[in-house]
């Protein structure tokens, strides 16, 4: 064998190593990987029993019902007004409650039209504020509680939020400052 061969040999047995673990990747991904439906595309492309999905939606007004143990059913919503229920056995997060966003993981039961759940992951709505800040503007008169800021008061709360900042900034030097004159 020639010094040529011997280097394309050792390419090809490179190559075929690098294939190889690339097919296993994408084999365990395709294993893994549950694609997100809303209850109005499972109406229109039903999901073969036994195939992983996430399911995402509002969870229904009035639906929660609380079973034996830790088994929960509930409907999951979409604004087509298709619903899909679902029944999961667990603790569920502190955000869960009617009329918020959810996002369920599992499989549809065989012969049945229930999503069985073994994720409930609850989503928080968009006038979440941090309570260090939600605490600042209600003391300067700018928030109120179960409202949000408003949509005139968005302009002042982004002022106070850059006064916040940069009274920070202010603080934070004048620390630095006062620990520069003690060091002798």
């Amino acid at each position: 064998m020639t010094r040529k061969q011997k280097r394309l040999a050792v390419i090809a047995g490179g190559m075929s190593f690098i294939l190889v673990a690339v097919l296993l990747v994408m084999f365990a991904f395709s294993q893994s990987v549950a694609y997100f439906y809303m209850p109005g595309d499972l109406a229109n492309n039903p999901v073969a029993p036994g195939t992983r999905i996430r399911l995402g939606g509002l969870v229904g007004a009035g639906s929660v019902v609380r079973g034996e143990g830790s088994v929960v059913r509930f409907a999951v919503t979409d604004p087509s007004g298709q619903i899909v229920n679902v029944r999961y056995q667990g603790i569920l997060p502190d955000l869960f409650r009617e009329g918020q966003g959810v996002v369920t993981e599992g499989t549809f039961e065989t012969g049945s039209n229930v999503f069985t759940a073994d994720t409930v992951l609850a989503k928080h709505d968009e006038t979440y504020m941090p309570k260090d800040v939600a605490d600042r503007l209600k003391a300067q008169g700018l928030w109120e509680e179960g409202k949000g800021a408003g949509q005139g008061e968005a302009i002042k709360g982004e002022q106070a939020k850059s006064q916040e900042a940069q009274a920070q900034q202010t603080k934070a030097q004048q620390t630095k400052a006062q620990q520069t004159k003690a060091t002798p």
